[in-house]
């Protein structure tokens, strides 16, 4: 299935509409979403508990079409209550054998609600998942139906009872969203919209087919060299024994961002600028979904943490001191 470069923006600017029915406010975190599915890449929501994270997912799953699973993540939670297990059956003709149970994790959309509430053991487990697209237990792969994404919600982590997931994990997911708190305006229009007999339902716009074909033309959607080399040099910039990088990664930084946030900076940009209904990736592009695709890649040094530096802040430094030039 091919779509066109109308259709792309037609149907994901529906798919927005059918979830802003839902979700009040929060443009930015609904489009930072969007565009990790769009790309077939995985995103993490983080916010405080109650600001919709969970309900802006199914809203997404309802409006795509789309196989959906929820796992519930708390401090018991183990890695085959993820994935499956294989247990023992007696056929007909009373033998014994072992069949493949599947987990949760074999949906099109996974929400990971609360995943930093589980122990670093569980948490794993969705490494070759995201990674791989296949789930091996017991020595057997098993491959998992695309479209394939993984939307994970968590608390902060000073928040009480939660585990840092880890830096392996954190690098899978192509964005860290972050879901702030509503308006005054924004609350009236959330209290007026839960709070009464009826409740909106997003309705269908879109299926798993028109995902993987939209997934294929943001992969498909040129980028100009002087757009690489401006990511490149952002990249490299994050780290803080690098020549280029301003005062701030000097001073805060421990670790900069991996080739993935270089992949997640371009597939990020490819999408946002079709969704903005061009088929060429501007600068503008690149600097809008770096604070998404970089925060959550930077690690802050002792120094940063006890100041309270935030990842943004610095982000924010990168892009001002890293020049904007045409090869």
């Amino acid at each position: 299935m091919d779509i066109s470069l109308e259709a792309f923006s037609e149907t994901a600017r529906a798919v927005e509409a059918e979830v802003a029915r839902v979700i009040v406010g929060q443009q930015d975190v609904v489009r930072g979403v969007l565009i990790c599915v769009l790309a077939g890449r995985h995103a993490l929501l983080e916010g405080v508990p109650g600001l919709g994270k969970t309900m802006l997912i199914r809203a997404l799953a309802e409006a795509l079409d789309l196989k959906f699973a929820r796992i519930q993540f708390t401090p018991d939670l183990m890695p085959a209550d993820i994935t499956g297990t294989d247990i023992m059956e007696e056929t007909e003709d009373g033998r014994r054998v072992f069949r493949f149970h599947h987990g949760p994790i074999f949906a099109n959309l996974v929400l990971a609600d609360e995943i930093n509430r589980a122990t670093p053991k569980t948490q794993s487990a969705l490494l070759e998942a995201m990674q791989e697209k296949t789930v091996t237990v017991a020595s057997r792969s098993y491959p998992l139906e695309p479209p394939f994404f993984v939307l994970a919600t968590q608390n902060p982590l000073e928040m009480e009872g939660t585990y840092p997931l880890p830096e392996a994990q954190l690098d899978r997911f192509m964005f860290k969203v972050n879901v702030a708190y509503p308006s005054v305006s924004e609350l009236v229009s959330i209290l007026e919209r839960t709070t009464g007999a009826d409740t909106a339902m997003p309705r269908k716009v879109a299926d798993g087919r028109q995902v993987i074909a939209m997934g294929r033309l943001a992969l498909a959607t040129p980028v100009a060299s002087h757009i690489t080399d401006y990511v490149a040099r952002l990249v490299v910039a994050t780290h803080p024994d690098d020549p280029s990088a301003p005062e701030s990664v000097r001073r805060y930084v421990r670790y900069g961002a991996s080739p993935r946030g270089a992949q997640a900076l371009i597939i990020g940009a490819k999408v946002n600028a079709l969704l903005e209904g061009r088929f060429n990736v501007a600068f503008e592009d690149v600097q809008a979904v770096a604070p998404a695709a970089l925060r959550h890649r930077l690690l802050l040094n002792f120094e940063g943490l006890a100041e309270g530096v935030s990842p943004d802040a610095i982000v924010k430094d990168l892009l001002a001191a890293v020049r904007k030039t045409r090869v």
